[in-house]
């Protein structure tokens, strides 16, 4: 009942503030973190798997827009 988002990239190592952008966005969409899972170049979030498509546009849209 789960769903796993991640954000990847090496550049992520270099560019500060990239994990706080992402859980902004899934605090501004009130979804909830069950977990979270971090490396150099990938930070990963366990949430409900009902939030899983709200939650990929939300992290998109605050990365990319």
């Amino acid at each position: 009942h789960v769903a796993k988002v991640s954000i990847v990239g090496a550049g992520m190592a270099h560019n500060a503030g990239v994990a706080s952008k992402m859980f902004e966005a899934l605090s501004n969409n009130n979804i909830n973190i069950r977990m979270i899972s971090t490396s150099e170049i990938k930070i990963s979030c366990i949430i409900d798997r009902a939030d899983a498509d709200k939650a990929v546009g939300a992290i998109h849209d605050m990365l990319f827009d």
